[in-house]
């Protein structure tokens, strides 16, 4: 049995007290600085002591492993997306509230996209972040199963864009370019492309022009609760 069952999540774990300034709440917002510059990737015991001006073994006084510095990051930032103050009565605009301030928190944190997708476990900010979205929904008059159910819908929908509008973001800057200049570099052959008559559909959706990501968000969200809402209703 390893250590960590032993001694359960890192969370529950007792924080060693010592004579130093060194916290394990100072390496977690070292952590979430060097994540927020340069992504996930760029985290490690080693870098985040250098930020620190910390010897690495120091940190470890703290933090057994790497996993456990990201189950705390991660934890950190579902602090972000919980909602402050009453949710409004109605439960639609209720997980509206919810879903908005989670976009947001992954739009200003796009890293948390590589952390759920490679280490989803969920810490106690996780599970106040999921308490609070059940108190959303305290009003429908559904089997319990029923509201994970819409709790799950709500939140891959609201995960999903927020992974497409990283990618659509992040992707010029991996490869070099700021997202205009690879906009200028494909306008060309995209024109080629339209112009030749072969994608007469995308032709007049491009010609319609695009909704902006805001726009593009709350529309869906909204079609999202509608069937919801239609499943609902007693038949």
């Amino acid at each position: 049995m390893g250590s960590e069952q032993v001694r359960g999540p890192v969370w529950a774990r007792e924080q060693v007290k010592r004579r130093t300034t060194l916290t394990r709440e100072a390496i977690v917002r070292a952590a979430i600085e060097v994540a927020d510059g340069e992504g996930l990737d760029a985290v490690s015991i080693r870098r985040v002591a250098t930020e620190l001006g910390a010897r690495a073994m120091s940190l470890y006084t703290h933090i057994e492993r790497k996993e456990d510095l990201f189950d705390l990051m991660a934890d950190e930032i579902g602090a972000e997306v919980l909602v402050r103050g009453e949710l409004p009565g109605d439960w639609r605009e209720a997980i509206t509230v919810i879903a908005w301030r989670e976009r947001e928190v992954m739009s200003r944190h796009p890293w948390m996209v590589d952390l759920v997708a490679r280490h989803p476990r969920v810490g106690p900010n996780g599970l106040r972040h999921l308490e609070q979205s059940l108190a959303a929904l305290a009003t429908l008059e559904v089997e319990q199963g029923r509201k994970h159910a819409i709790l799950a819908a709500v939140d891959d929908y609201v995960r999903g864009f927020a992974i497409r509008e990283v990618l659509e973001r992040e992707a010029p800057r991996k490869e070099g370019w700021t997202e205009a200049e690879r906009d200028a570099f494909m306008q060309p052959y995209l024109r080629t492309l339209i112009d030749s008559g072969e994608f007469p559909h995308l032709a007049l959706m491009l010609g319609d022009g695009i909704p902006g990501v805001d726009d593009n968000f709350e529309r869906g969200l909204r079609w999202l609760l509608d069937g919801v809402a239609g499943d609902l209703r007693p038949s």
